[in-house]
């Protein structure tokens, strides 16, 4: 009798080990404990033992049960987590990108110009990644060639959380993370939510979409980053589309320049689009700063690389022709449906 209790015992671990649902183990449970299981069966031959073996086969007996039960329990939790992780994992949304579809089942018009631009970047090579809202100053600003005293402090006015804890106002600190994480050749964009205390209007808001990109390399030039742009140019408005690089100043790239293309609805004839200039300004670029690789430890006598910074909201707008930016998060349905 003892040696089919052992074999019981052997037989219920085996059975154990290979189930993956919680109906399994009701079953196994069932045949092993229940009324009608089989250590119930064994249990019943025991008037057959003389008196001094029933004890002992007795506690060998609810040791055995009690070893299946806990085997039992501790299966229970193990499928019982997973599971729960799994739905956790299906019902996980990133929160710093727009949403895919909105509630009437279409989707959202950030959502499709963002999918749009992520598949063109990720046809030249470039991977997506991603970083904290919730920034520190220096990744935000200081890394940046950002001091505390910069005047490019107060166009970016923030919301601060502590003195050295700010809601990030672009996605470029993914620029220094990226480099401290990665060693070139790095090609890169970051998409998401920043932040700047602006009040809302029509083109203004205190939350927007930005979109961060960055290359690294030995032998990067301006020439490269002219024709990665004049691709992306290309590929959203069309073939014929034009790109001109006009001189400006960020602190992070030098020499730096704002990016303008031919007006998509006129040709760059002149319209109310383009307010009559036939050229439309898309985004700021330039050579990622010496001092700014430096920060991301990155050494710029044997690198050099491009960096860009695109507005969603502006692509978005321009795209599907919008006055007024606040559309995009009031929610109408009417609005929503037309897409």
């Amino acid at each position: 009798m003892r040696q089919k209790l052992e074999e019981i015992r052997k037989n219920a671990e085996a059975a154990l080990a290979g189930t993956s649902s919680l109906d399994e183990l009701d079953a196994i449970r069932v045949k092993y404990l229940g009324k009608k299981g089989e250590l119930t069966a064994v249990l019943k031959q025991m008037g057959g033992l003389s008196p001094e073996e029933r004890p002992v086969v007795g506690q060998i007996a609810n040791e055995i049960r009690e070893h299946i039960q806990a085997h039992i329990d501790e299966k229970v939790a193990e499928l019982k987590s997973a599971q729960r992780e799994a739905r956790l994992m299906s019902e996980t949304i990133d929160v710093t990108l727009p949403g895919e579809e909105c509630a009437v089942g279409h989707r959202h018009p950030l959502s499709i110009v963002l999918d749009e631009v992520k598949e063109i970047f990720q046809g030249m090579g470039f991977d997506i990644i991603s970083g904290p809202e919730v920034e520190l100053d220096y990744y935000n600003f200081e890394a940046l060639n950002i001091p505390k005293d910069h005047p490019a402090r107060d166009t970016q006015d923030t919301f601060y959380i502590t003195d050295n804890i700010l809601l990030r106002t672009q996605t470029s600190p993914c620029q220094i993370r990226a480099m401290e994480e990665r060693k070139p050749p790095l090609r890169v964009i970051s998409p998401g939510r920043v932040y700047r205390s602006d009040a809302v209007d029509a083109t203004h808001s205190p939350l927007f979409h930005q979109i961060e990109g960055l290359v690294v390399d030995e032998g990067i030039t301006m020439s490269d980053l002219k024709g990665t742009l004049d691709t992306l140019a290309k590929k959203l408005y069309g073939p014929e589309t034009k790109t001109r690089f006009r001189p400006h100043h960020f602190p992070f790239t030098e020499p730096s320049c704002e990016v303008d293309v031919s007006c998509f609805k006129c040709g760059g004839k002149g319209c109310s689009m383009c307010k009559g200039e036939g050229w439309i300004e898309i985004l700021g670029a330039g050579m990622v700063h010496p001092k700014v690789l430096q920060n991301g430890g990155i050494d710029p006598e044997k690198y050099s690389g491009f960096a860009f910074g695109l507005g969603l909201e502006r692509l978005v707008m321009f795209r599907f022709d919008l006055d007024d930016m606040r559309m995009l998060y009031e929610n109408d349905v009417r609005f929503l449906e037309q897409f």
